[in-house]
């Protein structure tokens, strides 16, 4: 059997938040944190894990992530091939 002739599972496909971090750390020199790529992956209607780390209060604010990181990390899903 050829090993070209196999599909790409979905777990090859999907990068670690770690490597997302990077890349956009590399491309674009920003700092970029879970919660932003997070936020990211949901617009785009990709699977997020179960936050374990919530908020003791109800009404706790969370910080929209800015337009500049937002386009940097849909860059680097695009590169890694989660979003086209």
């Amino acid at each position: 059997m050829d090993l070209d002739e196999l599909d790409v599972t979905s777990a090859e496909t999907k990068a670690t938040y770690a490597e997302i971090k990077d890349y956009v750390l590399k491309e674009h020199g920003l700092k970029v944190s879970n919660l932003y790529i997070s936020q990211v992956k949901r617009k785009c209607g990709l699977e997020v894990g179960e936050n374990f780390n919530l908020a003791k209060s109800e009404d706790a604010k969370q910080p929209n992530c800015p337009e500049e990181k937002e386009k940097a990390i849909l860059e680097a899903l695009e590169h890694f091939g989660m979003v086209s």
